[in-house]
């Protein structure tokens, strides 16, 4: 049995797991940290953004790189469509993988990636809701890229990237990153999922079982339960023990297992989910009360549905009943109505309220009474006779690189009553934020609601940042050295000790072995193992006594 991991994004995981001859892929998330290195892509031409410099590395002159990068407030960007980092493609051949079992609907994103002109033949297992509302979020995704304004294919920079400024020359696998796939291809990937229910048992061709049950995270999430004639795996991923709309988590289902393989972890159930929704209505009904609109850049599901339930019955008990709320999504007719025939998959309480018979879910009654209206575009609400302001706007996407939201910041960024209140990552949350203040928007209130935190505000920083013992430190950042140093050559033991010694740490004893010798430091705790290619260093000392260590082994060796 081998488990390989194809994500470099904790929150959107996808692992390879060969067990009985069979490669099985679990969840195919796609990760859009990627997409935070390109200019924001409007679906109304933007002056401001179109009118940004051009940005060409230093000593470099490259016809072909002209136009591709722009500068903003010190920081260098991609002027491109978006383009999203799928999983590693060249661990595991996808021709060859036997099925795909997923877990939910925000880790289903890269399908198309893994099954479109990749020779894949297997079987892919979805519960209904994850299938549907996995459309919606690819379907919305796909018209958004497709619907903004200028934004060609930018490919040059990608050769160049090692010589353009951080946080673009960091970045992770650039020349990995791809466009979306075509709605074609869209389509003929999403036609290959098999959907299946819960607690049902499925047959991996004759070699084992697999049977999805709930995780209680969203709507048709599911744990996945793999058994064969001796073992039983079970994959977690996207799981809750809180009581929200979605069908609570079946933990007897996992127990007893041999493997646990563990995915998409938060600290979440440390804090109280409601504390964070009773901030976001307090800051959202704050901002109407003083004549300003609140933006929400959200997926057009899952939490959408809590947000409306629970915003509407606060600013029914504010006196704010009057306020519209709005959704803006290619997809918000069908998602919204999708919601409300989904019985099965929903908690116990929503499912009586079925059978009165009543929506599970309010959004229905607030379309009704008016309250609530959707729209596809942006265009069809500001033309609509109903748009009026003060309101909350539902819209995404959350990075703010494109989708309505994007326009909305143009339009309200000169008014500082107006609110953006986030829900969501907090690295993407943290991120879009700086990004918004240099790139975006100037003068905006900037409230965030974190889905792992209380109400914080952030602002840039510069430090470095230290880790050790599980302890996280942010400390001032060293100064900028002249010159990096290269290190090189064998390290000689003698000097080592001399250095030590130099540097207060005494009392060394050297001892040889095979393959090199041993340096004990017994009275800080440490020990340097001396080969012939490398030196490997364990210290549980001070943090004084690990800097004298990394001063003295410079000190021995060579650099250029």
């Amino acid at each position: 049995m081998k488990l390989y991991c194809l994500s470099s994004d904790a929150s959107k995981p996808c692992f390879v797991l060969s067990f009985k001859e069979l490669l099985i892929m679990l969840d195919c998330g796609l990760s859009a940290h990627s997409v935070l290195n390109f200019l924001p892509l409007p679906p109304v031409p933007s002056t401001r953004l179109a009118s940004l410099p051009n940005y060409t590395p230093p000593h470099i002159n490259d016809p072909l790189l002209e136009g591709e990068l722009k500068e903003c407030c010190g920081r260098v960007f991609v002027d491109s469509v978006p383009e999203f980092c799928p999983p590693l493609d060249k661990v595991v051949d996808f021709s060859q993988l036997d099925v795909i079992l997923i877990s939910n609907y925000t880790c289903m994103m890269a399908l198309p990636f893994i099954t479109e002109d990749t020779g894949f033949k297997g079987q892919v297992y979805a519960t209904e809701p994850t299938l549907q509302i996995g459309r919606f979020y690819l379907e919305e995704l796909s018209e958004w890229l497709s619907g903004g304004g200028g934004g060609g294919a930018a490919r040059r920079w990608k050769e160049l990237v090692h010589l353009l400024p951080p946080p673009l020359a960091l970045a992770s696998r650039p020349r990995a990153w791809r466009r979306l796939f075509s709605p074609a291809a869209l389509a003929r990937s999403l036609a290959r999922v098999r959907v299946v229910g819960y607690d049902e048992r499925l047959d991996i061709y004759g070699a084992l079982d697999a049977t999805p049950v709930s995780s209680g995270f969203c709507l048709g999430s599911a744990n996945w339960v793999l058994r064969s004639a001796h073992e039983k795996v079970a994959y977690v991923s996207g799981s809750s023990t809180l009581t929200t709309h979605p069908r609570p988590i079946n933990q007897a289902a996992l127990r007893g297992a041999d493997l646990l393989v563990l995915a998409a972890l938060t600290q979440t159930p440390a804090h109280n989910p409601d504390h964070m929704l009773g901030d976001l209505c307090v800051h959202a009904t704050l901002t109407l009360r003083g004549g300003g609109c609140v933006l929400c850049p959200v997926y057009p599901s899952g939490v959408l549905y809590d947000l409306l339930e629970c915003l509407s019955a606060h600013l029914d008990g504010a006196g704010l009943a009057h306020v519209p709320l709005y959704v803006v999504s290619p997809v918000a007719d069908s998602s919204l109505a999708y919601s409300n025939i989904l019985a099965e998959w929903v908690s116990a309480g929503k499912q009586a309220r079925v059978y009165v018979p009543d929506e599970p879910f309010p959004h229905a009654q607030l379309v009704r009474a008016g309250r609530l209206r959707h729209a596809r575009a942006l265009h069809d609400l500001a033309f609509s006779a109903d748009f009026r302001q003060p309101c909350v706007v539902f819209c995404g996407h959350p990075s703010l690189r494109f989708g309505a939201a994007v326009h909305l910041l143009e339009l309200w960024a000169s008014n500082p009553a107006h609110a953006v209140i986030f829900t969501g990552n907090i690295h993407d949350t943290i991120v879009t934020c700086y990004l918004l203040k240099n790139t975006v928007i100037k003068g905006v209130l900037l409230l965030v609601t974190l889905s792992c935190l209380e109400n914080y505000l952030f602002a840039p920083l510069a430090a470095e940042l230290r880790v050790r013992d599980a302890r996280v430190e942010l400390a001032p950042p060293p100064a900028p050295a002249a010159s990096a140093r290269l290190h090189w050559s064998a390290l000689d033991v003698e000097a080592l000790v001399r250095a030590l010694a130099r540097e207060g740490v005494g009392s060394a004893r050297v001892e040889a072995g095979a393959d090199g010798c041993i340096v004990h430091l017994p009275r800080h705790d440490t020990l340097v193992h001396v080969e012939r290619g490398a030196t490997h260093v364990f210290c549980e000392g001070r943090a004084d006594v690990r800097q004298a260590l990394r001063r003295a082994l410079a000190a021995c060796l060579p650099h250029i």
